[in-house]
């Protein structure tokens, strides 16, 4: 379906506003809510298209600026050095409050928005998978999905460097969908065992897979895109949002009981 994908809002937050851009179906009805994550990059070409898939498959999507206390709103850090160094720096000048309170303040927006049906899910990539992992652990959020979620196993997220989301994992109640690349320096073989032994040993509803796959695998710029890959990982997170979420209003019709056609 087509999308709108210009609007945006600046939520409240403990440390001031945050740009939240939406993208959502052009069609009138009721959509199923999606807090986007994006890379320590912000809201880049690539999480923008990430975002309009999103929506144009369905939901209202929000992306909220992860560094807004920091920087000017609309800041888009480069793929490059420089855009890394300071989005790096900034990962550990942030307060780990900080996140949880951000995560909560979309969610907020989302149950609430008028063309939502207040049914929640999460998606991040790289620290954004981290965000949306301790993301999913806020009540009303049925189903998580995270991309190579970079610094769980070593603890790394947040000023001081010792986040405590390995010891919040028996919180997690929504479903989890755990994408992760085999050829992924960031986050090697140990650090996915650590976190895989954490969630089975909580006994969660999550699936696992290891492709393979280099980190930033999913960004439709740059030398590792794996196109092929990034279709088949979008096609399992459809399929979990589709079936948590639901597909949003029913039409009138199918709604008041009457015959349903079949062809």
């Amino acid at each position: 379906m087509t999308i709108k994908d210009t609007e945006f809002a600046d939520l409240p937050t403990p440390n001031g506003p945050m740009r939240t851009y939406v993208f959502r179906p052009a069609a009138e009805g009721k959509y199923p809510g999606i807090l986007l994550y994006s890379e320590i990059f912000q809201v880049t070409g690539p999480i923008r298209r990430t975002a309009a898939l999103l929506a144009g498959h369905g939901f209202i999507v929000a992306v909220p600026e992860i560094y807004h206390e920091f920087l000017p709103a609309g800041t888009v850090l480069a793929y490059d050095q420089a855009g890394a160094d300071k989005g790096n720096e900034l990962k550990t000048t942030k307060e780990l409050a900080s996140y949880d309170a951000d995560a909560r303040a979309v969610l907020d927006f989302l149950k609430v928005h008028p063309l939502c049906t207040g049914k929640l899910g999460v998606m991040g990539i790289c620290i954004g998978g981290h965000l949306s992992f301790r993301a999913s652990m806020n009540p009303g959020v049925l189903a998580g999905v995270c991309f190579y979620a970079t610094d769980i196993h070593k603890r790394g997220l947040g000023k001081g460097k010792c986040d405590n989301t390995l010891d919040r994992v028996p919180e997690l109640t929504a479903e989890m969908l755990m994408i992760w690349g085999r050829q992924d320096p960031h986050v090697p073989r140990e650090g996915r065992a650590l976190l895989y032994q954490a969630m089975a040993d909580a006994n969660l509803n999550f699936t696992w897979h290891e492709f393979n796959g280099q980190h930033a695998f999913l960004r439709d710029e740059g030398h590792r895109y794996d196109p092929a890959l990034a279709l088949t990982c979008y096609g399992l997170v459809l399929e979990l949002f589709k079936r948590k979420l639901g597909e949003g209003d029913l039409p009138a019709k199918a709604a008041s009981g009457a015959a349903e056609s079949r062809h």
